[in-house]
């Protein structure tokens, strides 16, 4: 999988609002895009830069009517391929460029078109200094290697390329990412987007250990 995080961060980008689904940087997200305006959503983005956002609904709401009733932090992704249907729908893959915030709106309808500031990996970590950080991020992804393990052992197969990854497992941030964006690894949506919330890296890890031992509870 190509790591694509080196690419320029748009100003803006089109939003789309789906209960449950969440994209994290590096994943990769199929999706089938059937109504009128992601359609038009995804024409408009195929003849630019390729990209759009995924937001969460927030818990109970049916309809994303307003922008508060949606996360304001969200994956942004690049469509990688792209097939379209005689009906007019269309399948795709999206991979995760960035965590992302919206700060405002140019566009309401017939699509939302969100303006974007970065989320960045800023030091929630005061205590460390970077040799120790690096220390503590190391620590911590074997141990977030490890519960996958124990959810092999409970004979849950892995999906081979993310088999592959844990096998090397040289890059803590880009295996994290990975593991949050599994909903068999971490169930509950609110809790991945509580993870994608999380600037720091040692912040993301320490809340995928809580989740990934709770799930094997």
């Amino acid at each position: 999988m190509s790591d694509l995080s080196s690419l320029p961060l748009p100003a803006q980008a089109p939003v789309m609002v789906l209960p449950g689904a969440l994209l994290f940087p590096h994943a990769l997200l199929p999706l089938h895009i059937f109504e009128p305006r992601y359609r038009t959503m995804l024409t408009h983005a195929l003849a630019g830069d390729r990209m759009f956002c995924i937001a969460l609904m927030k818990p109970g709401v049916q309809e994303a009517r307003r922008a508060d009733d949606f996360f304001q932090v969200c994956g942004l992704g690049l469509v990688r391929a792209c097939v379209g249907n005689a009906d007019g729908t269309s399948n795709l893959i999206l991979q995760g460029i960035a965590r992302v915030r919206f700060t405002g709106y140019v566009q309401e309808r017939p699509f939302r078109i969100a303006r974007l500031a970065p989320v960045r990996a800023e030091d929630d970590e005061p205590t460390l200094v970077p040799a120790e950080s690096d220390v503590v991020i190391e620590a911590l992804g074997a141990k977030v290697i490890e519960l996958c393990r124990g959810f092999q052992e409970r004979g849950i197969e892995l999906p081979a390329p993310l088999e592959a990854h844990l096998a090397q497992s040289g890059n803590a941030e880009f295996l994290a990412d990975l593991i949050a964006a599994q909903p068999f690894f971490v169930s509950d949506p609110f809790a991945r987007q509580q993870i994608l919330e999380t600037p720091s890296l040692p912040g993301r890890l320490r809340l995928l250990i809580k989740h990934l031992g709770a799930e094997l509870q």
